[in-house]
C-alpha cells in the first residue's frame, strides 16, 4: 500500500511540483495539500498522513507555529521540512526539538526545485522516515555469532569512553539522553551526528543548555575529560589520539572525503578509537538512516573490549543505524530510548 503524505506550502506552483516529484515514486501518494499551517492543523485534526511535507514561511500559522501546536496538543505525525528556512540553523534546530525529523533545502527557483538533486534527496528522505527502503546491511546475521571476531573481556575496572553515532532523528533524539548523564559520568564521550557544518555547533550549545555535562562542538586538540560530550563538527571527521602522557586529545580531519556522503563518518571516528588507551568502549548507536558505525564497531572489537547499546526500533524514527548493529550481531543491549542515558550511566559508572 502507498505511504499518504500531505504536502504543505503557500505557493501552488510548489505544491503542483513537490506532488509530482512524491507521487512519481511507487511507494508514494501526494494527492492532498494544505496552504498554510492553520489549515493543515485543522486537516490532522480529523485525517492521518504517513507523513507531512512541510514549508517554514506560510501565512495564518507557519510551520514552526504549527510544530508547537502538534507538540502541545499530542498530535502525531512525521514532518519533513522541505524551505528555503532549511539551511539557517536556528531555525532547523527549533523544528528539530519540536518535533521535525528531517530536512531538504528547497531551491528558490523551479527550474532548481524540478532538478534530479532535489528530487533524490526528497524521495530519499521520505523512503527514510515512512521506512519503505531497507536499511543498508554490513553483515547478515540472527545473532552475534556472525561477528568475526572474539570479544574482548572489558576489566572490572579502568578507564572507559563513551562513543555515540546517530543520524536522521538524532537531534531530537538526543534531547532524550544528553540531558539525563550525571554531571559526574565517570567517562568522556564523542558524538558524531550527521549534520551540515554550523548545525553541530548550535547543537552543541543546545544541548549544553539543558544538560548537567559539558557539551561543546570537538575542537582541533581539545584534551578528553570525564563529564565532557565532544560533539564532531559538521564537515569535518573526528577521531580520538593518545597523548604521550597517557592523556587523550581531539583530532579533526577535513582533509578526507566524505565517506558515503557522511563528513562527519562514525566508522572513522570508532576506528580511531582502536589505538587509544582506553580500557573499554562504550558504543551507543541511535536513530538514522544507513548502517555508519557498524564497520567501525566491527573494527574495534578486535582489538578492545566494547559494550554496545542500541536504540530499539519502536523508538527510532528511522530504524537503520541501530538495525545494521543488531544485524551485525554486536548489540550487547537493545534499550528504548527513555533508556538509553540510564543504560549509558550504568556501564560507565560515575566519580
Amino acid at each position: 500500500m502507498k505511504k499518504n503524505i500531505l504536502v504543505v506550502d503557500d505557493s501552488a506552483l510548489m505544491r503542483r511540483v513537490i506532488c509530482d516529484i512524491i507521487n512519481s515514486d511507487h511507494n508514494f501518494q501526494a494527492t492532498d495539500y494544505c496552504r498554510d499551517g492553520l489549515e493543515t492543523y485543522e486537516r490532522l485534526k480529523v485525517k492521518s498522513y504517513d507523513a507531512i511535507v512541510l514549508d517554514i514561511i506560510m501565512p495564518h500559522m507557519d510551520g514552526l507555529q504549527l510544530l508547537e501546536r502538534l507538540q502541545k496538543e499530542k498530535i502525531r505525525v512525521k514532518v519533513v521540512i522541505v524551505s528555503t528556512q532549511a539551511g539557517d540553523e536556528s531555525i532547523t534546530l527549533r523544528a528539530m526539538e519540536l518535533g521535525a525529523v528531517a530536512f531538504v533545502v528547497k531551491p528558490g527557483n523551479v527550474k532548481e526545485i524540478k532538478s534530479d538533486v532535489f528530487k533524490v534527496e526528497l524521495l530519499a528522505n521520505l523512503n527514510a522516515v515512512c521506512r519503505v527502503q531497507p536499511s543498508a546491511k554490513t553483515v547478515k546475521s540472527k545473532g552475534r555469532a556472525a561477528v568475526p571476531v572474539k570479544r574482548l573481556k572489558a576489566p572490572g575496572s579502568g578507564k572507559r569512553l563513551i562513543a555515540l553515532a546517530c543520524s536522521t532523528g538524532g537531534p531530537k533524539a538526543l534531547q532524550s539522553v544528553i540531558p539525563y548523564l550525571p554531571a559526574d559520568i565517570n567517562a568522556p564521550m564523542v558524538l558524531v551526528q550527521h549534520m551540515p557544518a554550523g548545525f553541530t555547533k548550535s547543537m552543541a550549545q543546545r544541548l549544553d543548555e539543558l544538560s548537567k555535562v559539558t557539551v561543546t562542538e570537538a575542537v582541533e586538540g581539545a584534551k578528553l575529560e570525564n563529564g565532557h560530550v565532544y560533539v564532531a563538527p559538521g564537515g569535518k571527521h573526528m577521531l580520538v589520539a593518545k597523548n604521550p602522557d597517557g592523556s587523550h586529545r581531539i583530532v579533526l580531519d577535513a582533509a578526507t572525503p566524505a565517506i558515503g556522503g557522511l563528513k562527519p563518518c562514525a566508522n572513522l571516528t570508532f576506528d580511531s578509537l582502536s589505538k587509544t588507551g582506553y580500557d573499554e568502549i562504550i558504543c551507543v548507536v541511535l536513530t538514522g538512516m544507513g548502517s555508519d558505525g557498524t564497520n567501525g564497531i566491527l573494527t574495534l572489537a578486535r582489538s578492545k573490549p566494547i559494550h554496545v547499546i542500541a536504540q530499539d526500533e519502536t523508538t527510532c524514527v528511522v530504524y537503520g543505524m541501530p538495525k545494521s548493529i543488531a544485524d551485525a550481531g554486536l548489540a550487547d543491549e537493545v534499550v528504548p530510548l527513555k533508556d538509553v542515558a540510564k543504560t549509558i550511566t550504568k556501564i560507565a559508572g560515575v566519580k
